[in-house]
């Protein structure tokens, strides 16, 4: 039984780096510690408590993990620093290292931090390090709310893909999901406080229903159902996932918007066989050639890494040429990192940081070509735009159902609101419309 009086008046700062996964997973532990009295530290303030939820799919990750603890140690010198999440889950030891580090907790501990800090506080003063594990098939549900309008809801945890180049399935553990009955209860608490859009996360949403029999179409089903929800999104789906039925059901469905987020790693299918991947580059092409035989407007993000182990310049500009006769909105560019552990160690040849950072800036500029051309085809289209919370006299941005950036004058009535609109003027970088 935590003891409520040792945190009474007590104010904790939260950061979360990588994925919307971990934004949802950091709101519900602001939650528990709010609900045993820990307000949330106001800007100028110093904390008592910093929780760091932190992301582990890179070294550069790794790398603004330690970063951000000594920039907190700096900003709140006495504050109890507790760090979570992938990094401390695959490196809890090297995590611990840091200096000022008090706590580290693993993933099927982190909602126990408050016990943790209160036997701190109480006993010995010393530096707890808690050994993360996997070993657990438990879904712990999260929803949360970014600056904006948006709320991510957490559908899906872990992956059972082991793809060469990845330590997400040891961090995350294996993949286990909520059931669709909780999910909708979710998603209409969401509705009842003014929520306008859902975005659904996970680690391979696509997989869901591995723990309780269901699947992922009836899901999509039961929440477009959900009375006061404007928007769903589906976040980040496997290619080999994303089914025809669930793109001929988002095309005709209520409230799932035409956009989509597909990882394709690689336009080679020698690498995407060292990767590990389960497609091809014909299967990843008749896909997004299906999403938009029945979705023309819909906007596609591909994630791409480049310099994989193995990936010789041949190789690479099969990437490049693939992804330039390939239809798509966006590209979001990786660097492949190494990660302990993996089966991508053991493959040759390595690929030097100059190479990567060449391979990437071409694909960034290919990406930056395609994002306009598909910006441009939207003039004159009429589209709904959900706009978001501005200061008052600032201008007002918000998202189109497929995803177009629009920038409008200041009303504060339009704040969360859905409103119809002509997409007319880009500005002067084409990377938005102006009303």
């Amino acid at each position: 039984m935590i003891d409520n009086s040792i945190f009474r008046d007590k104010t904790a700062a939260y950061y979360t780096l990588g994925c919307k996964l971990n934004f949802a997973e950091t709101s519900d532990l602001g939650k528990h510690l709010s609900e045993h009295g820990i307000r949330k530290v106001r800007t100028g303030e110093s904390a008592d408590i910093c929780v760091v939820n932190t992301c582990s799919v890179t070294e550069l990750a790794d790398k603004k993990c330690r970063q951000t603890i000594r920039r907190i140690r700096k900003e709140h010198p006495h504050a109890f620093v507790v760090v979570t999440g992938c990094y401390a889950q695959l490196k809890p030891d090297e995590v611990a290292a840091v200096e000022g580090v008090n706590l580290v907790v693993g993933s099927n501990q982190k909602m126990n931090v408050l016990e943790y800090i209160e036997s701190y506080w109480q006993n010995s003063g010393q530096k707890i390090n808690v050994t993360p594990t996997c070993e657990t098939t438990e879904f712990v549900p999260s929803c949360s709310q970014d600056d904006r309008t948006r709320h991510f809801l957490k559908v899906q945890d872990g992956c059972d893909y082991y793809c060469s180049y990845c330590t997400i399935p040891f961090a995350r553990g294996k993949s286990r999901n909520g059931t669709i009955a909780d999910l909708v209860r979710q998603a209409e608490q969401v509705a009842a406080v003014g929520g306008k859009e859902i975005v659904l996360t996970g680690v391979n949403i696509g997989d869901f229903g591995k723990t309780t029999g269901e699947q992922f179409i009836d899901l999509l089903r039961a929440l477009d159902d959900v009375e006061g929800i404007e928007r769903f999104r589906i976040s980040s789906i496997e290619p080999n996932l994303l089914t025809d039925e669930i793109i001929d059901f988002v095309a005709y469905s209520k409230r799932f918007a035409p956009h989509f987020h597909i990882p394709l790693q690689s336009g080679s299918d020698t690498i995407l066989k060292l990767m590990r991947r389960r497609y091809d580059t014909a299967f990843f092409r008749a896909k997004i050639e299906k999403i938009y035989s029945v979705m023309p407007n819909c906007f596609i993000g591909i994630d791409v890494i480049v310099g994989m182990r193995g990936e010789t310049e041949a190789l690479f500009h099969e990437t490049a040429d693939f992804l330039t006769t390939l239809p798509f909105s966006q590209l979001h560019v990786f660097s492949y990192s190494e990660r302990s552990g993996t089966r991508a160690l053991t493959i040759e040849p390595i690929v030097s940081p100059r190479d990567k950072q060449l391979r990437s800036n071409q694909l960034l500029e290919l990406s930056a070509e395609k994002r306009r051309a598909f910006y441009r085809a939207q003039r004159g289209t009429r589209h709904h735009v959900l706009f978001e919370h501005a200061r008052k006299g600032d201008r007002m941005h918000g998202f189109t159902e497929n995803y177009v950036q629009v920038e409008a004058p200041y009303r504060a009535e339009w704040a969360n609101e859905m409103r119809e609109v002509t997409l007319n003027q880009l500005n002067s970088e084409e990377t938005e419309y102006e009303m």
